[in-house]
């Protein structure tokens, strides 16, 4: 900063984070469509909250180098303007709850909110990272065609360790999903024998579900992943996205059967293509909430046990 103005290097530096850290935003942003936002709205917002955080960092490297700490506590200020993004969406999608086919249940809406707080910290850590190599790099040579790929890389690097850090499993992951049959016995709705539901009991109704009812059988990997999907919210999670990607006609059931942990998904939908729904169902998210490491509780309860 010479007599108020930025030098060359510093807003070059500053431009390149604030790219850097905007065009990492957007490329997350796109990994959520299938959960939130719509477009074009739901995208401008997270968009520009993303170059915000962006350019905080980007001007971070800057304002230390010119010993303009000041400007640095402004990072404090946004990361509680970060959560107030959290707060914005969990009361967005909870308001929305009643327009739904079926609603998305509150562990899911905690999840999403929390996923986009995150997501502006992917912006703000990007920028700062760029705005780091480039300033390292400047040690050894003040060459910009030798400091601006150098930012690039090292802003390019530090996104994908976070996304590949910050990325969550799916239901695919941890269970079986396949096509399963759908049955009315005695006025009763089952599923490859498991029982769903006693809610059909009108002639129109038997004969609309076994026309055009589709299911599935969700079978756990491993015996505690049981705990997991015996989740309601989780349950809850997988419903919603079935019925938002093929619509219900009618009827929309998720239950579990207790003996061997499997889990049934049932509905008369609008769209009737099982690959989808098997799809759509492997491609839930894992809910935060109803995540627990078995190797770490294995872990502990071996050493209280030897203890």
């Amino acid at each position: 900063m010479r007599n108020g103005m930025i030098s060359t290097e510093h807003l070059v530096l500053i431009i390149m984070g604030i790219i850097m850290g905007t065009a990492a935003r957007f490329f997350s942003l796109k990994e959520d469509y299938r959960q939130y936002p719509t477009y074009p709205n739901g995208y401008l917002i997270h968009l520009v909250t993303g170059f915000v955080a962006a350019s905080l960092g980007a001007v971070a490297v800057p304002a230390i180098m010119t010993k303009n700490f000041v400007a640095v506590t402004f990072l404090s200020l946004e990361i509680q303007q970060f959560r107030d993004v959290r707060k914005m969406e969990r009361g967005s999608l909870k308001d929305l709850e009643n327009t739904e086919y079926t609603q998305r249940g509150d562990a899911y809406i905690d999840g999403i909110a929390k996923t986009f707080e995150a997501r502006n910290y992917f912006a703000l850590l990007v920028a700062l990272a760029t705005g780091i190599g480039f300033q390292v790099i400047g040690i050894f040579t003040d060459r910009l065609e030798i400091q601006i790929p150098t930012g690039v890389c090292v802003g390019l690097l530090v996104f994908f360790l976070v996304k590949r850090f910050s990325k969550g499993k799916t239901v695919g992951d941890i269970a079986t999903v396949t096509p399963a049959t759908v049955q009315i016995k005695n006025n009763q709705l089952f599923v490859n024998d498991i029982f769903v539901s006693n809610l059909v009991g009108t002639d129109n109704a038997q004969k609309m579900i076994e026309k055009e009812g589709l299911a599935v059988l969700i079978q756990p990997n491993e015996n505690h992943y049981r705990i997991t999907l015996d989740n309601y919210g989780q349950r809850q999670a997988i419903l919603f996205e079935v019925t938002r990607a093929l619509g219900v006609k009618r009827y929309a059931f998720t239950r579990k059967e207790y003996v061997e942990g499997n889990i049934v998904v049932a509905l008369v939908p609008i769209i009737r293509e099982i690959d989808a729904f098997v799809e759509v169902v492997k491609n839930t998210p894992l809910l935060e909430n109803t995540k627990k490491s078995h190797s770490v509780l294995k872990t502990n309860l071996i050493k209280k046990g030897t203890s």
